[in-house]
């Protein structure tokens, strides 16, 4: 049998791949010898190995609608789109003083851009009649978490927004599915790791008593991107070291 975990020459758009976990995604799959653009707002149009980067704003569909035409035009077809484009904003208050400013760019942003990034690579797939779509969402789609009502309310909008997807275009040979990440070292947590009290506190909800760093995604990754998953659509896989089936944490 074929190595199953193969994304060699698959054409994989990947958004947010400027931040910690877009990049190493985006580095792993090239690895891989997959074809990757990767889409950021901050990032110029460079080439660094099997990484194309575009510059581009991911909540303005024309922008990233002409990407992916161009994309098509040269490849024949987009196997892969890795939505992991997202900002947290938090603000420390009760969530009766949370901005309306900050949520509805929270909602643009983690939530509405992936939509629209969807909507932009589906008619693609659909000419092939096959692709993988993989949402970045997060242990907070499942969990509470205090003072980022927007962020929390995103992560849980895109988990369900995915199964909606893999509803409508399973019958096309297009899947979707979430990735969810627990506590990952990335400039957004940087914050909460360099806090001793709060970085010992994380490591202590896990099972396995560390934080994650944004190379663990790489492999779920490519699961998903690859034949190793042709039958998973509309499923979560958390990558949080155990936290959300940790049941009772110790002292």
């Amino acid at each position: 049998m074929k190595n199953l975990f193969l994304v060699k020459d698959k054409i994989v758009i990947v958004t947010g791949a400027n931040g910690g976990i877009g990049r190493a995604i985006s580095r792993g799959l090239s690895e891989n010898d997959a074809i990757v653009y990767g889409i950021d707002l901050k990032t110029p149009n460079t080439k660094s190995g099997n990484v194309f980067y575009h510059k581009c704003d991911v909540s303005k569909p024309k922008q990233f609608t002409k990407i992916c035409e161009t994309i098509f035009k040269k490849h024949k077809h987009i196997d892969v789109l890795v939505n992991c484009a997202g900002i947290s904003l938090p603000n420390h208050k009760s969530n009766q003083q949370y901005s309306q400013k900050n949520w509805l760019k929270t909602i643009e942003v983690n939530l509405t851009a992936s939509f629209y990034c969807m909507q932009a690579v589906i008619p693609y797939m659909m000419k092939n009649n096959q692709g993988s779509i993989i949402n970045i969402t997060s242990i907070n789609a499942e969990l509470g978490f205090p003072e980022n009502p927007s962020y929390v309310a995103s992560k849980g909008g895109l988990k369900m927004l995915s199964k909606s997807f893999a509803k409508d275009c399973g019958i096309h040979g297009i899947r979707v599915n979430n990735i969810g990440p627990g506590y990952i070292k990335t400039d957004m947590t940087k914050n909460s790791f360099k806090n001793k009290k709060l970085k010992k506190t994380r490591e202590k909800h896990t099972m396995l008593n560390r934080w994650g760093t944004p190379e663990d995604l790489i492999g779920p990754t490519i699961f998903l991107a690859s034949d190793s998953s042709r039958y998973v659509t509309g499923q979560d896989i958390y990558v949080d070291g155990g936290w959300l089936a940790n049941g009772l944490v110790s002292d």
